[in-house]
């Protein structure tokens, strides 16, 4: 941090205030310590503090009466508030509204933990994030292989309620005996019954959990528990537990696919290749399709899912592979099928025309095991991006068990988090489109993660859901004030959460098109294209692959304006926009940089290599015929500048620099050329 702001750390507890400490300063910070509310005064008379640590119970006074007082000196310093009991809504508005604390964290917390709520409290940064958590699930299933590993989990549940039941009367005998952690404990087992076992389908289980949490509630406040009524409320839990769950009658048919299953479509004459084919896609668990003519293959793919084409480049005469790859991708619903092409040469003319015509790889002949797994593995997937991510927040294992089967499908993929503490690098790892928050948890709560999520820019656009047992209206109001979109009660009946889920992303995925795309090319934005290509040059550097940028510009385009009427330019402007979309792989980067003038981000290319692939479109678009506003027929061409990473510099900016001047170069020394 180079300009190092000061902290005041009001804590009585002496060795958290040293261990904090030590951490706080280790990262840059200056910190004022204080056990006591008239330390934290003198050192507030002494030294002035860019910010304050308050915890919630001091030396004879509460640490809310601290923060008030403070407010009436320094008004507007930004305050934590860290407490381990004021955890109620009530509190919640009388620290937030009243005494202006920006953000109240839970003990017990982490240095690190406490470090990112400063940081973001000081910086409105966030500190990097270390590495991600494990996705819970990155599941692909049909719908009756979601039935059935559903009913499976619902059964497995079952089998544990018994024990779960055991061991909440054991806390509860602890408990009763004035062990007040057993109380606790118990209260927490009750409460995660109540939120879970709904959501498998055992709704009178959740309802008497939610019962017997009511009645230990008390107890866990402070106050005296009322052991008659806890013994009903469990009587009648242990009772519901122990009904026996009849598992349902499933009719016997044929094997289901395996939900990992790919399905690859390879295209060639020789009978031999597509044998082998088909024995290393049963080998690798990825079924084969084969056809032996361009015909053949466009039919397979329209009548059912492909995720990839491998063609022999000269199918039926030279280069006839490429002439293939051009009728699949111009066939309705198959524009952005991922192709791949196979030959014996692999020579630098073949790999060029490959990538021309939008394959994302080249596979020597003949196959071996390796490269045709990873060229499967690569294809499939390519052909299901567009699943949409969600990302489950809870801290019960179970509970996220259950979401993901409820919700993983073949446009949902579900990653499930346990710890909310890291939530921050979760988000940066999986990137998610919708985030499903459980409301009460250790540490931040789902309000707490919420209010956090919408004062970053980054995810203030996530649509986030409220997972909860309780919907009173303080509730509701509190969900809405934190910036959710929606809400959910325990227990999850899973068609509701599916219908709201679906709803959301639904919405979000056209937003995000309309923010993202332009309406007339259909390319990538600035913005987008700028992201994109940061996220492409970092996957270059980290499997140090070369990158190319190219600019190019439509010549003379404000002759064609002039000359054949606006209508006539934006005519030009979109066929090129199609044509870049379609020419290229999956995997570069296309946008508008503005007006007249294109970019493309292609990975793993040299300025040699990315010059060879524009020629090829540059010919492509100087042979379109265009038809001016009055009916007359003219013709274009392009010019391009092209720069390389790493040679021509490391970061985007560099090679923006670099590929702007080149094309500037270009345009000056004829037009209708590429400089490199």
């Amino acid at each position: 941090m180079s300009d190092a702001k000061t902290l005041l750390f009001l804590e009585d507890d002496k060795d958290l205030q040293s261990l904090v400490c030590a951490f706080l300063r280790e990262k840059g910070f200056r910190v004022e310590t204080a056990r006591t509310a008239a330390e934290a005064r003198a050192v507030l008379a002494k030294v002035p503090v860019d910010a304050a640590i308050v915890d919630g119970l001091l030396p004879g006074v509460t640490g809310a009466d601290f923060i008030r007082e403070l407010r009436g000196k320094q008004p507007d310093l930004p305050v934590l508030f860290a407490s381990a009991f004021w955890k109620d809504l009530k509190s919640h508005e009388l620290l937030t509204r009243q005494l202006k604390v920006a953000r109240i964290i839970h003990k017990p917390y982490r240095p690190d933990e406490l470090y990112l709520w400063v940081s973001q409290l000081i910086t409105k940064a966030l500190p990097p994030a270390p590495a991600g958590p494990r996705a819970l699930a990155d599941v692909d299933l049909v719908r009756d292989e979601l039935a059935a590993s559903l009913v499976a989990l619902n059964q497995e549940y079952g089998a544990r309620l018994k024990d779960k039941v055991g061991g909440l009367e054991a806390l509860l005998s602890a408990a009763r005996a004035g062990n007040g952690g057993a109380l606790d404990e118990a209260g927490i087992v009750a409460h995660k019954l109540h939120g879970t076992a709904g959501s498998y389908g055992f709704t009178e289980v959740s309802l008497a959990a939610g019962r017997l949490e009511d009645a230990l509630r008390t107890g866990r406040d402070g106050g005296r528990v009322d052991w008659g009524l806890v013994d009903v409320a469990f009587r009648e839990l242990a009772a519901t537990a122990s009904v026996q769950v009849t598992p349902p009658v499933r009719k016997e048919g044929p094997a289901a696919m395996l939900p990992t299953e790919g399905v690859l479509l390879v295209v060639d004459e020789d009978p031999a290749v597509l044998e082998e084919a088909e024995r290393l896609g049963r080998a690798h668990v990825v079924r084969v399709l084969s056809a032996r003519t361009a015909d053949e293959a466009v039919v397979l793919a329209r009548r059912q899912w492909v995720d990839g084409v491998l063609i022999h480049m000269h199918l039926g005469g030279e280069m006839g592979g490429i002439q293939a790859a051009h009728e699949l991708r111009s066939t309705e619903g198959l524009g952005s099928l991922p192709l791949g092409f196979t030959g014996v040469s692999g020579g630098l003319e073949d790999r060029v025309a490959a990538a021309h015509a939008g394959g994302s790889l080249f596979l020597p002949r003949p196959f071996t095991a390796t490269d045709f797994a990873a060229a499967a593995e690569r294809m499939v997937a390519a052909r299901r991006p567009e699943r949409s991510r969600v990302l489950v927040v809870d801290d019960d294992p179970e509970a996220i068990a259950a979401l993901v089967h409820a919700l993983a499908s073949e446009q949902i993929e579900v990653v499930g988090l346990g710890d909310a503490h890291r939530l921050m690098e979760a988000l940066a790892e999986h990137r998610p489109d919708l985030l499903l928050l459980d409301v009460q948890m250790p540490g931040p709560s789902g309000f707490d993660l919420c209010r956090i999520l919408r004062s970053m820019p980054a995810w203030q656009e996530l649509p986030v859901l409220l997972i909860t047992a309780h919907l009173g209206l303080e509730f509701r109001l509190a969900a809405f004030q934190a910036g959710a979109d929606d809400y959910i009660s325990k227990p999850v009946l899973k068609e509701e959460l599916r219908a709201r889920v679906q709803a959301r992303l639904e919405r979000a995925r056209l937003s995000r098109e309309r923010a993202e795309r332009d309406a007339l090319t259909g390319l990538m934005l600035r913005r987008p294209f700028i992201e994109g290509l940061r996220s492409r040059l970092s996957e270059a550097q980290r499997q140090q692959r070369p990158l190319s940028l190219c600019f190019l510009d439509v010549d003379h385009f404000k002759r064609v304006n002039d000359k054949y009427g606006h209508l006539a330019g934006d005519r030009v402007l979109t066929r090129l926009g199609r044509l870049l979309g379609a020419r290229f792989r999956r995997e570069d980067v296309r946008g508008r940089w503005g007006g007249e003038e294109f970019v493309v981000g292609l990975l793993g290319e040299t300025a040699a290599s990315a010059k060879a692939i524009l020629s090829r479109t540059m010919a492509e678009v100087a042979e379109m015929t265009f038809d001016g506003d009055g009916g007359e027929s003219f013709r274009v061409t392009i010019s391009a500048g092209i720069a390389e990473s790493p040679g021509d510099g490391a970061t985007m900016e560099a090679l923006l620099r670099v590929a702007d001047a080149r094309l500037n170069r270009a345009k000056t020394s004829g037009r209708n050329r590429i400089e490199v």
